[in-house]
């Protein structure tokens, strides 16, 4: 969930609606000449709020901007979980600043910290998609940023969002292909909670590991799109027992139900597990 990085009201209460992850801006949010103060509030934030286990992301400005490196110093040493790039469309501006993070991670004695998510707002940087992802040991994943994407093509987003649908897939697959998440843009208007879903079901469809999103009302949204159905978690449930069971006798063949079950079968059922636990169905312990 973003979260302007100049509103301490906002970033004070933001973790009581239960995001997955919380994202303070400092970048297209917040005014030129407000970014210091917004440096030194999301500093505080990350120092004194206590956002339990909620994964805390800031958003920083480039390094190409007089902001950049300050951001970067300002929220490493508070402790970020993990540094968001914007506007990101080489391999060497991750390496820019991977240096950063690792000069003052020098600095604290704690190297290897901080993550890097790296968001893609350009036709340049989704041709670069895979360059990007694999650029550093610390991405751990790569958003799509619409906006920005769409004015770069020359175009505007549809409520169908067709304009999307390439970058959407080579993210999907470059991450797959890294190993690290994909997170899907922001839908911004508020009023049209239809096309909100529908937009969720296309992500989820896609293969995307989640949803950024502008409004707490859009959280609940998101996690009724993923949150797998109580049949779906049985199925799962009963393919991963059945692994245990072959596993416990020895063989290396799994059946279910008269069928065998294959290796997609079982990564599949497994993810859909890993859902159920992350949305709050099931808990680790119901799985054991």
């Amino acid at each position: 969930m973003f979260v302007p990085g100049n509103n301490p009201a906002m970033m004070q209460d933001a973790f009581i609606y239960g995001p997955d992850s919380i994202m303070l801006d400092l970048e297209d949010s917040v005014a030129m000449a407000e970014k210091d103060a917004a440096r030194l509030l999301v500093y505080n934030a990350l120092r004194t709020v206590d956002y339990g286990d909620t994964e805390m992301v800031v958003r920083i400005n480039p390094l190409s901007t007089p902001y950049g490196k300050k951001d970067v110093e300002a929220v490493v040493k508070a402790g970020v979980h993990v540094v968001r790039m914007p506007k990101t469309e080489t391999a060497e501006e991750v390496h820019e600043v991977e240096r950063e993070i690792e000069r003052v991670e020098a600095e604290l004695g704690c190297v290897g910290r901080t993550k890097i998510m790296a968001a893609i707002e350009s036709a340049l940087g989704v041709v670069n998609a895979y360059a990007i992802a694999t650029a550093s040991p610390r991405m751990m994943g790569i958003a799509l940023g619409a906006e920005d994407y769409c004015a770069n093509l020359k175009t505007q987003r549809s409520p169908e969002g067709m304009e999307l649908l390439l970058a959407r897939q080579t993210i999907v697959v470059a991450a797959r292909a890294a190993g690290i998440d994909a997170l899907d843009t922001v839908y911004s208007n508020l009023n049209d909670m239809e096309t909100f879903r529908k937009e969720v079901e296309l992500i989820k469809t896609l293969g995307f590991d989640g949803k950024s999103i502008i409004n707490p009302r859009q959280i609940q949204v998101v996690n009724e799109v993923f949150a797998p159905t109580a049949k779906a978690i049985e199925k799962a449930r009963a393919i991963i027992a059945a692994i245990k069971e072959a596993e416990a006798r020895g063989s290396g063949v799994v059946s279910l139900n008269g069928k065998m079950v294959d290796r997609p079968v079982v990564i599949r059922a497994q993810r859909t597990i890993d859902l159920a636990i992350a949305s709050g169905v099931i808990s680790k312990e119901d799985v054991l």
